[in-house]
């Protein structure tokens, strides 16, 4: 029943949800656009993630970190590494559930800034999720949809975060250096073989997204290890953001069979930077996963698209799912004042956004 509760609460599976059943008036979805490798390998991430959780892996390394910690410039350091790192393996959403309330924790014990570091790590979370194909959701769907083969896929984003982290290590430097106390002792463990066991099957999952086995196989495998180690586990992953991929493939395949919404869209995939931009904006309404699947079934320039879908996580709070995480565990862990965080935000967010366009706009035509 919590699965379903969970399910039914899920305010971006309700949007959808209700604009595909709203679609089917216009046209009938065909079975042939809805992608199941992508959503074998939703599933599969979703699961595998809920397992590292189990195991704490996330919360032993940022308390080691945190240990090692003189003022808050260092300390945002630390956190921003372990942000890109872990977005990187574990998705922009759990990086931002994990280490958004470690850092604000620690942030209201020793009366440190909470603004600019929780910002930054929202954005390092973002950066280090696009440098993989499993690190989000579209990048999967990107992967499937385009058969991209690994070394292409990370010959666009190299260059992508090279400049995401000159972005990030730019504001970092306005972090102010403060001294901080030594932070308490936790005894955290790693349990050895379980740890083992789940980064083998973790590299099943990628050799599915990497087209090397049927994406399937790596969701099975991870379902079958969740229920070894603790059958509750099932019960926590979000299948929500399944269901709302599927609905996603719905609604652009009824949309793509409606002739002035081809034609808008069509119009606006002339070039690759047409593409760029057009990825970049319409992240800003619709949030960047519905944009990459809606303009991925337009073009073939997957570079483009790519670079644009990443970028577009950047802006408003709604330009992706992680910088509404973000806002939420700050209205949560923060220090209430949720008109000035949103504010700066947002703001910083813009500025960010603005400039990693422009690097991004000379990685499109100097490297890709």
């Amino acid at each position: 029943m919590t699965v379903i509760r969970n399910i039914a609460r899920d305010r971006v599976l309700q949007i959808t949800a209700a604009l595909a059943v709203i679609s089917l008036f216009f046209a009938k979805p065909k079975l042939a656009d809805i992608n199941f490798s992508t959503l074998w390998s939703i599933l599969a991430m979703m699961t595998i993630i809920q397992i590292f959780e189990h195991l704490h892996i996330l919360d032993y390394f940022a308390y080691r970190l945190t240990t090692k910690a003189e003022n808050t410039r260092q300390l945002t350091w630390l956190f921003l590494g372990l942000a890109v790192v872990a977005g990187m393996f574990l998705t922009n959403d759990v990086t931002v559930i994990t280490l958004v309330p470690l850092y604000l924790r620690i942030a209201k014990k020793y009366e440190l800034p909470e603004v600019l570091p929780v910002t930054l790590i929202g954005m390092a979370a973002n950066f280090g999720s696009a440098f993989t194909p499993f690190g989000n959701t579209h990048n999967i769907f990107l992967m499937n949809h385009y058969q991209i083969a690994g070394l292409r896929f990370f010959s666009w984003s190299i260059p992508l975060l090279l400049a995401s982290l000159l972005l990030l290590f730019g504001f970092s430097l306005f972090v102010k250096k403060q001294p901080i106390p030594a932070v308490p002792f936790r005894d955290i463990r790693i349990q050895a073989r379980p740890t083992i066991v789940t980064c083998i099957v973790a590299l099943i999952i990628f050799a599915g997204v990497f087209h090397v086995l049927p994406s399937w196989v790596g969701a099975i495998a991870a379902i079958i290890l969740a229920f070894a180690l603790a059958p509750k586990i099932m019960g926590d992953v979000d299948y929500a953001i399944v269901l709302t991929f599927a609905g996603f493939f719905v609604i652009v395949s009824v949309l793509q069979q409606i002739p002035w919404v081809v034609n808008l869209v069509s119009g606006l995939m002339t070039s690759e930077h047409s593409v760029f931009l057009t990825s970049i904006i319409s992240s800003q309404f619709i949030s960047n996963v519905p944009s990459t699947v809606l303009i991925g079934k337009f073009t073939t320039m997957a570079p483009a698209l790519f670079l644009g879908s990443n970028i577009g996580g950047l802006g408003t709070v709604i330009g992706s799912m992680n910088n509404l995480l973000v806002y939420k565990e700050y209205m949560n862990f923060g220090n209430h004042k949720n008109g000035k965080f949103f504010l700066d935000f947002f703001g910083l967010n813009v500025i960010g956004l603005i400039i990693l366009t422009g690097l991004g706009w000379l990685i499109l035509d100097f490297v890709y």
